[in-house]
């Protein structure tokens, strides 16, 4: 497709994202008592925003100027983010990961493929260069440790094989017919020499024909080659002369150096901030401290004195030069003047009274109380949204698209070239916020100067740095897992080490659309007849790209939206929760460290050890994130009574330690810890639901999903499905087992010699079931328990809960119904 299109799919997503800014400032502000009708809301906005998200990542995606792009990307962050804040009111609403809105799907005419939650592609591209050269060091530490004897060697096709033989074949025989033509050529060579050499003159006549072909072809080719010029202008193909004349020279360019090119693009932004800064930085100074002068006069005059410089805390000169009147600044700082003394002579109050005082403040607190509580009561009656951390991201960006994008014309712009115009009005804010540092230390100067000399008043300096310095002796405790414990060694050595003992490993290539699997389209039937339905792997696959993959990606989201630091995946075995870390890590291009029990077993003995070693994991995935911390088994961390057998591995070393290690991340750093289990109900539910934040129950798939699974499988191995393979009969008969028998039955049966005899023997559905039935499936019984510990989650028993006072209203409002009818 042309740019054109992708052009107009980024002006229909700003549109969709306007009337959805405009609808949310008015159904959202207003408390709502329904929750059935908040839940369709928020249900609606979830769908369109998802649209607007798919719509806006192709965009990016595919366009070529970059400073659209950049006005995308920015629009695109805030879409995520509102998209995870939606999520976790829905989440808060209903009290549940899953949510089955396939009503709402009906109305608007879309399938659920339509609201599946894209991965942006923008997490790798823009990180590829940082990504394959880690993989090489990565690699490299491998082979020279020996945990890693080759590097691994990607298979070949058999066209592929065919194909390198035939180059191969034709590149021996090129060469044995040089060397023959060669022979020929020396002996013709050879022959010649020895003949006696008669000089005859060259024929007039034949000369003059030679030179006459010559120039004919010579002159025929330019007319034909400006005939074809002319018919490409013509068309619109190709550009004028006039306006070639540039791009030809520019390509022209970069073809000769092209390494010359990318450093002149790199430096293009640099070199526009230094030509502005000689044209523009004296004006600019100037006019700031004119400005600042003046507003310093103009309080004087009302005031009486000379203001205080606000400090860089409080902006600046920004301060001064908002959008204010002398008069608003004047009485601003009577007001700050004033409520500072008004706590000096609260705090003197506080100081002189008694124990009666403390008694009646002891009263006090308990009627404040009550009171909170009946204004919780009053909160309840109607639903509110949160306020929001990316509405004015977006507000923003539509603004900004509304200003410079949405009535531009493009049809000068063939190439898709950067517009000087814009870098130079970013470049400008940027210059002033530099000048702005400057002036504002020399006007203090002149501040402090003009006090001294027209009040009399001296500075506050040396005050206030010997309270600053009092300030610094009193230093705070620096919290366990942020000590920095490795000062003097680098990043570097501290990866290496690492990987020597195995605990930074090299994740698997694995794609979030491997994991196959179908949407429930029975979960709001279910929900009806009062039976909560397990969660599809489509489900799944969502709830790992909104709390996994998103955060990680984005450093903007990560930072402002409802972020989650602990993830659980628990299920039975076969079910792929490692396959799921492993796509974590390949779509948001994230380091992996595995600190399972059994991975961590004699490395960093003792207390000191264990502190060490986590210290290091902490420093490295904060120094080079996005990271995943995986810990698999993580029951037997927090397990109810160690067995002898684990008793040798210590699993309960990281039990205290986690909370802490948790606590040490920031907003800012992008690091995920994923524990995954197949045994949940082994664990103290406690401290199992203090450390995960989230707990995603993967169950075994569907019928739907089998089905799906099966055909992809075959087909993914080689096969080829014909009508003596049932697939629908081998996904009613694989009822209980699980992705990974699935694969393997399918990988046992499709070996290279029955895929040799594809074509004269087809597959038949009683071979896949033979495989099949050499694993034990899930039974009924484990299932039922892994819904019996779900149901002891905090989230689940909070739905539980909402769900009988829901049946409790309703059973009132019915007796009272029947009440009435009685007395009348």
């Amino acid at each position: 497709m042309s740019q054109a299109t992708y052009n107009k799919m980024w002006r229909d997503a700003q549109k969709d994202l306007d009337i959805q800014l405009r609808r949310e400032r008015e159904e959202f502000l207003q408390p709502e008592k329904d929750r059935v009708k908040v839940f369709k809301m928020l249900a609606a906005s979830y769908i369109k925003y998802m649209q607007i998200f798919r719509d806006l990542e192709t965009a990016h995606d595919q366009l070529v100027h970059q400073q659209k792009r950049t006005a995308i990307r920015q629009v695109l962050d805030g879409v995520i983010g509102r998209i995870l804040e939606i999520k976790k009111e829905m989440v808060e609403l209903e009290k549940s990961e899953c949510h089955y809105i396939d009503n709402i799907l009906e109305d608007l005419k879309l399938l659920p493929e339509d609201i599946e939650v894209p991965v942006p592609r923008y997490f790798i591209k823009e990180n590829l260069e940082v990504l394959q050269q880690r993989e090489k060091i990565l690699d490299q530490i491998l082979l020279n440790t020996g945990l890693q004897t080759q590097k691994p060697v990607k298979a070949m096709t058999l066209e592929e094989a065919v194909k390198v033989i035939q180059v191969a074949e034709r590149a021996r025989q090129g060469r044995c017919r040089a060397k023959f033509m060669k022979k020929i050529y020396l002996a013709e060579k050879k022959e010649r020499q020895t003949k006696p050499q008669v000089q005859m003159g060259p024929n007039p006549d034949d000369a003059a024909t030679c030179i006459q072909k010559v120039w004919r072809g010579y002159i025929q080719r330019k007319k034909t080659e400006k005939m074809r010029e002319e018919e490409m202008i013509f068309l619109g193909i190709s550009l004028p002369p006039h306006l070639k004349a540039t791009s030809i020279s520019q390509m022209h360019a970069g073809q000769i150096n092209p390494v010359q090119g990318e450093v002149q693009e790199r430096h293009k932004e640099v070199f526009i901030k230094d030509k502005l800064r000689e044209t523009e930085g004296l004006h600019i100074k100037e006019t700031l401290q004119d400005q600042i002068g003046q507003c310093l006069i103009e309080c004087r005059h009302i005031v009486g004195k000379f203001p205080d410089y606000p400090t860089e805390k409080a902006g600046g000169s920004m301060a001064i030069l908002s959008q204010k009147t002398p008069e608003q600044v004047a009485a601003e700082l009577a007001a700050k003047q004033e409520m500072a003394l008004q706590e000096k002579a609260q705090k003197g109050k506080k100081e002189k009274e008694g124990k009666g005082k403390k008694e009646k403040e002891g009263k006090g607190k308990i009627e404040g109380k009550t009171s909170q509580k009946t204004g919780k009561k009053k909160e309840e009656e109607g639903w509110k949204m949160a306020p929001s951390n990316f509405l004015s991201i977006m507000e923003e960006g539509n603004s900004q698209y509304e200003a410079i994008w949405q009535n531009r014309d493009e049809g000068w712009d063939f190439l898709q070239d950067h517009d000087p115009e814009l870098i130079k009005e970013e470049k400008r804010k940027e210059l002033e916020e530099e000048i702005r540092v400057q002036v504002d230390e020399l006007m203090q100067q002149k501040l402090e100067n003009l006090k001294l000399a027209v009040d009399g008043e001296k500075s506050n300096k040396q005050k206030k740095g010997n309270k600053k310095k009092e300030k610094m002796t009193k230093r705070k405790k620096i919290p366990e897992m942020e000590e920095d414990l490795t000062p003097d060694r680098t990043i570097d050595s501290l990866y290496e080490e690492l990987v020597e003992e195995g605990l930074l490993i090299k994740a698997r290539t694995v794609n979030l659309t491997d994991y196959v699997g179908e949407y429930s389209y029975l979960g709001t039937t279910l929900r009806q007849a009062d039976t909560e339905p397990m969660p599809s792997l489509a489900d799944v696959r969502q709830l790992i790209t909104l709390y996994g993959i998103l955060p990680l990606g984005s450093q903007t989201v990560h930072e402002k939206a409802p972020v989650t630091k602990a993830l659980l995946l628990a299920g039975p075995a076969g079910v792929g929760k490692k396959m799921l870390v492993h796509a974590i890590c390949t779509e948001a291009g994230a380091n992996l460290f595995n600190l399972s029990a059994s991975n961590i077993t004699g490395k960093y003995p003792g207390k000191d050890g264990l502190q060490m070693m986590l210290h290091m994991v902490l420093k490295v995935a904060k120094q080079l994130q996005p990271s995943v911390v995986w810990i698999g088994d993580t029951e037997k961390i927090f397990s109810k009574a160690v067995s002898k057998a684990d008793e040798e591995t210590s699993p309960r070393r990281l039990e205290k330690v986690l909370p802490k290690f948790l606590k040490a991340l920031k907003a800012q750093d992008r690091v995920l810890l994923v524990g995954t289990t197949n045994r949940p109900f082994d664990a103290n539910l406690k401290l199992f639901c203090k450390v995960y934040q989230k707990i995603i129950l993967i169950p075994r798939p569907d019928y739907a999903s089998r089905f799906v699974l099966w055909k992809h499988t075959i087909l993914q191995n080689g096969g080829i499905i014909t009508n003596l393979l049932n697939i629908s009969c081998l996904a009613k008969l694989s009822d209980g087992f699980t992705q990974g028998h699935i694969i393997k039955a399918v990988q046992d049966v499709l070996s290279e010699l029955r895929l040799l005899r594809m074509t004269r023997k087809p597959l038949r559905t009683s071979e896949f079931m033979t495989s099949l039935a050499q694993h034990d499936p899930v039974y009924q019984e484990e299932e039922e328990t892994f819904k019996a510990w779900y149901a002891k989650t905090p989230l689940s028993k909070a739905r539980i809960r909402t769900l009988g006072d829901s049946e409790k209203a309703e059973k009132g409002k019915t007796k009272g119904g029947i009440k009435r009818k009685k007395k009348n």
